[in-house]
């Protein structure tokens, strides 16, 4: 192969989800079997470059000061379900289950890796519970030992703020139709502690 081609196909393997035959088969796919797709996929991420930023109230993504979850005023702005990512936001939105706001962190605490409070969008966070607007704040944070910590962390901070927000964590447990004999440890912990009044 050119230095050309392993230079695109390096670049393509460091997006997520791409290995080596992927992104291979990605940029072989681009310029030989069809170029015509390449000039408007540059254009595309060019313009998405240029025009896509963070919501400057939640993370989410937007093309302005809002996102579209933020402007849409028939949304309750009252409750804020906190995610670590952007898809997670997406996934909780497909759902159709919740008509709330969110908060973006893009992350979570991991000392390990190096990332710490500052790293984490907490501070526009903390600036909206403290403006008095938010009375729950729903946790979507992972199952694991830097999600709990992030909900440990917020948990902490929420301690010192004036007025009291009501904490809620999402319910972990069981997917729908599967068995307590094939779920792991961890699942059934989170389904037994998650588990509410059955009528």
């Amino acid at each position: 192969m050119t230095p050309a081609f392993e230079k695109l196909q390096k670049h393509l393997k460091q997006l997520p989800g791409l290995g080596y035959r992927s992104s291979e088969r990605i940029a072989l796919h681009l310029l030989v079997e069809k170029p015509e797709r390449l000039p408007a996929l540059v254009t595309a991420l060019e313009e998405a470059a240029k025009a896509v930023r963070r919501c400057t109230r939640c993370g989410n993504l937007a093309e302005g000061e809002l996102c579209d979850i933020c402007a849409d005023a028939r949304r309750d702005t009252a409750v804020v379900c906190v995610v670590e990512q952007v898809p997670d936001l997406v996934a909780v939105e497909r759902s159709g289950a919740y008509r709330g706001g969110y908060h973006v962190l893009h992350g979570k605490l991991s000392p390990i890796h190096g990332v710490g409070p500052g790293d984490l969008n907490f501070a526009t966070l903390l600036a909206r519970l403290e403006s008095g607007e938010v009375q729950e704040l729903i946790l979507a944070l992972s199952n694991d030992v830097e999600g709990e910590a992030t909900c440990h962390y917020l948990t902490e901070r929420l301690a010192a703020l004036p007025r009291p927000v009501k904490v809620t964590r999402i319910g972990f447990g069981l997917p729908s139709g599967g068995g307590v004999l094939y779920a792991d440890s961890v699942t059934l912990k989170s389904a037994l502690e998650g588990r509410r009044a059955y009528s």
